[in-house]
């Protein structure tokens, strides 16, 4: 005959088990949901760029093994940029990044290789948005100025087959927007 503590000890060492496993499965779920990281840019590899040489290298020769710059110079066209960049989405903000690469040539005006530079991360400057707005040009118009402008413009008495879709008053005046150019005279 069994005894009281025989049942009691088997199905707590049979949870224990299960237990484990279940939260290691629950930890290991944490990083199953994270998203992958995000590659954007060019893909910069040391091995593509590390075959051009600067005085002998000419435009053609970067163009076949980078592709296209990512951008150029804003003026300068013998300035190319490859920027390529790992970025990891992070929730309700930007994305943040982690590693970061640009590679600058510098070409003269026959088209050959002068400099190049590698950057990193490291090497960026932080930026902050200007304070202020930039003033638009024009007359600023208020709520009520919007909706006293817009009386007279619209007519229920229109006549709808308009080539141009405009509207024709009551007393036959083409005073509404979209009237094909023939103005808002009087007859």
């Amino acid at each position: 005959m069994r005894s009281s503590s025989d049942t009691t000890i088997r199905p707590i060492g049979r949870l224990l088990p299960c237990a484990v496993v279940g939260l290691g499965l629950l930890l290991s779920g944490c990083a199953l949901f994270s998203p992958p990281p995000a590659h954007r840019g060019s893909l910069i590899e040391a091995d593509d760029y590390s075959q051009l040489k600067p005085g002998v290298s000419t435009r053609a020769e970067a163009m076949d093994l980078l592709g296209s710059p990512t951008t150029r110079a804003t003026f300068d066209d013998n300035t190319w940029i490859y920027i390529s960049m790992r970025t990891v989405p992070a929730p309700m903000d930007f994305p943040s990044i982690r590693s970061q690469d640009v590679l600058v040539l510098n070409f003269d005006d026959k088209g050959v290789l002068r400099t190049m530079r590698t950057l990193n991360k490291s090497d960026a400057r932080p930026t902050s948005m200007a304070p202020g707005a930039t003033p638009t040009p024009g007359t600023s118009v208020n709520i009520l100025q919007q909706i006293l402008g817009n009386v007279g413009r619209y007519n229920p008495l229109s006549n709808m087959n308009s080539t141009f879709g405009g509207s024709t008053g009551p007393m036959g005046y083409n005073n509404g927007p979209g009237h094909g150019g023939s103005g808002n005279g009087l007859p």
